[in-house]
Formats: C-alpha cells, sequence, structure tokens
C-alpha cells in the first residue's frame, strides 16, 4: 500500500515538483497553494510536510496492516516531504505528523488539511478515501423536530457517589406514551464526539429508527469501572433503570430495553447483561475490546486488559444467551477486528440474533457515528411511514 518511489503511481504534482530545477520557496509556495492536501488520484493519497531542520517526518495513523513508522520522503534541497499511500473505497483514516529534531519527537495536524476529527484524547487530521462521504444524518437537518436533553444527577449507592446521566426525549415526547429505552455507556463521549443527539433527531424524523428515551451515561474512572465490575452492573440495574423507570414513561420490559457502547464500554454493556440476562432485550456495541487468550500467549494490551480478558475467556469457554439479539460493528483497520469476528459465531452458537457490519474505518467516533442509523435502526426500526398531524 506504500508507494515509495516518486511519480510511479502518483501521477500528481508531486512528480512534476520533483523534476523542477528552480526548487525555491516561491516555487514550492504555488506548488501548495494549487493543490489540496492531501493530495488524491484515485485510491492514493499523498501527504505533503514542510519541516526545516528536522532528521526525519513520519505519517502517525491507526491502520492495521500498514508500517507503524510511514516515513516520510525529503525534497532534496528543500523543507517539502511526502509520502503516497493507497488506500481503497470508501475508506476514512485519522492521521498527523511527527517530526524528530535533536532528538526529540513533535506530532501535529496537517496544517493544510481543514478535515479534524474530534475525540476525548486530541484532535486528528482526517482523510477520505475515494467513495467516502460523512452520512447526511449526522448533521443538523433544518426539517427535523429537535428532541430535549434533562440533565439529572443521581445518587448511587453501589458506587458511592452521584453520577450525572443525560436523558433524551423525542421531539414528539408525550407523558402518555410508553417509549423502549436505550442507555450508552460513554454518554458524553457519544454527546459530543459523535454528536448523537442529531443523530437521534435525523433519525427518527425520517422514520428510520423508532421514538425512543435514551440515558446517556458517564464512568468513573472507566477502565476500573467496564470489565464486568459489580459495582457498576449494580447500578445500571438496580439503580438506574429503576429511577428512569419511575421518572419517564419507559416500557418495562426486557424486549424494549438495550445497552450501547463502544470499546470499553461495549464491555461494559455486554458484561451488565451477563450478569442480568433477564433485563435486556438487546445491545448495540461497536468496536468492542473483546481480547482474550485461549488461543494465544499475550494479549499485549497491558495491566488494564487483563480484567477484561479474565472476563472474555471465561465466556468463549461457557458462551450462553445474555439478550435476544446484539447488534455489533467494527472496523477493519483497527486490531481489534480480529477479536470482534472471532466471537460472532461463539454468541450465534448461543442462539443469539446477531447482525453484524464492518467499515473501512479504525477505532474513533466518527468510525461509530457513521454505523449509528445501521445500529439503531435494526435495533428499534421505524415504521418509515407517512403520518398526518
Amino acid at each position: 500500500m506504500v508507494d515509495c518511489r516518486p511519480g510511479r503511481r502518483n501521477k500528481l504534482a508531486i512528480a512534476r515538483l520533483l523534476a523542477r530545477s528552480d526548487l525555491g520557496p516561491e516555487a514550492i509556495d504555488r506548488f501548495l497553494a494549487r493543490h489540496e492536501f492531501p493530495m488524491a488520484e484515485g485510491a492514493h493519497r499523498t501527504f505533503v510536510a514542510l519541516a526545516e531542520d528536522v532528521e526525519g517526518i513520519w505519517l502517525r495513523h491507526r491502520i492495521q496492516g500498514l508500517p507503524e513508522d510511514l516515513a516520510m520522503h525529503a525534497v532534496e534541497g528543500t523543507p517539502l516531504w511526502w509520502v503516497t499511500i493507497e488506500i481503497p473505497g470508501d475508506s476514512r483514516m485519522e492521521y498527523q505528523f511527527e517530526t524528530r529534531r535533536n532528538g526529540e519527537w513533535q506530532r501535529f495536524n496537517d496544517p493544510r488539511n481543514p478535515r479534524i476529527a474530534r475525540s476525548p484524547v486530541g484532535d486528528s487530521s482526517v482523510c477520505w478515501g475515494p467513495g467516502y462521504a460523512p452520512p447526511d444524518w449526522a448533521f443538523t437537518d433544518p426539517e427535523a423536530r429537535v428532541g430535549t436533553l434533562v440533565e439529572h444527577q443521581i445518587p448511587s449507592r453501589a458506587q458511592r457517589r452521584t453520577n450525572q446521566v443525560t436523558v433524551y426525549l423525542p421531539a414528539r415526547y408525550r407523558p402518555t406514551t410508553r417509549y423502549p429505552l436505550l442507555i450508552v455507556h460513554d454518554g458524553g463521549d457519544y454527546l459530543e464526539f459523535a454528536g448523537m443527539k442529531t443523530v437521534l433527531d435525523n433519525l427518527i424524523h425520517r422514520l428510520d429508527m423508532a421514538e425512543v428515551i435514551v440515558a446517556f451515561t458517564r464512568p468513573g474512572d472507566r477502565l476500573v469501572e467496564y470489565p464486568n465490575n459489580a459495582a457498576h452492573a449494580r447500578w445500571i440495574t438496580q439503580e438506574l433503570v429503576p429511577y428512569l423507570n419511575a421518572e419517564y414513561p419507559v416500557i418495562d420490559e426486557a424486549s424494549a430495553r438495550c445497552l450501547m457502547g463502544s470499546s470499553f464500554g461495549a464491555i461494559a454493556a455486554f458484561s451488565v447483561a451477563h450478569r442480568n440476562p433477564e433485563l435486556f432485550g438487546s445491545l448495540l456495541l461497536q468496536s468492542g475490546s473483546f481480547v482474550f487468550t485461549d488461543i494465544a500467549f499475550d494479549h499485549g494490551g497491558g495491566p488494564a486488559f487483563d480484567p477484561v480478558v479474565k472476563f472474555v475467556n471465561r465466556y468463549r469457554l461457557r458462551p450462553r444467551p445474555v439478550v435476544d439479539r446484539m447488534f455489533v460493528s467494527c472496523g477493519i483497520y483497527e486490531p481489534l477486528i480480529v477479536q470482534n469476528r472471532s466471537m460472532l459465531e461463539v454468541w450465534r452458537e448461543t442462539g443469539m440474533e446477531v447482525q453484524y457490519v464492518e467499515s473501512r474505518d479504525g477505532h474513533n467516533w466518527e468510525s461509530w457515528r457513521d454505523r449509528l442509523r445501521d445500529g439503531l435502526s435494526w435495533i428499534f426500526p421505524g415504521d418509515q411511514l407517512f403520518f398526518y398531524e
């Protein structure tokens, strides 16, 4: 996937630039002003960076299968560096540049690329492959009626603290109507980095999904609380669910309740359902950290993954149904793709109905956002009918 020879596949201006004999600052400025970056030609993307007095520049990414240290190539006698990679159609990747100067490393976004992805750990530049476009339902639709967010501070004896929970009420919410319930782990991040309120507004407006009440939860130390933690499970099942049943007209049936999460949040959702198999009817799991060692010697994830591995190994040894239906998604560019694919048949053999979707993306919030319609419309299908008011 990496093209290390100038001009072989990249037939855009980088080849013409390399052939020039007057590569002064003005020529480079004109080159940079004429093009958008990364430069696109079919499935190839050429990344360009400027840096002086550096020992090297690397393209840092999270694409499983590409070399982690993707060195860029210097245009001799200039501060210009470049590298070309090939990415398949419908792909999306997040990246940064990293320089080494006098033994010190500095990482930064691409200053010539206006596309930025936000996350709890910082921003990254974004590259779109041919055929990828963010879904229109992820952005504000002026015709869609907007739902309401209500903040709650809920005391938890199980966790010995007060938890902030944001509850989403659909635009046509009526206290006399009963609604399904969705509980979202890392709910603050789903709202901020995946735009989930806008997604819900649009999907409900377009009748792609049913009207639901959604509880967005926030963890304390998620690496401790999420991997099969008893106190976390008691908070969700013995405190949060009864509180929501008392405050809102939710349908008090397992078939109408769904738990959701991504990464460690998917482990949390699955483990809560595993401990309470009669309480929830469905799960929505995105890029779950289902790391196991029953067919490998070292999980490689560090101490934070030890309780995850213990839980998943034990489940794989004695699998059983925990809900009726599961929606699972994962990006093929993330290391967890192997574990998620491996879990599918384990789950299906228990009799659970599993819907699985992959994307050409990595372990990030926009990847999870892009799969929300697939998951939400499958678990909470809309009427897809016209209505009259």
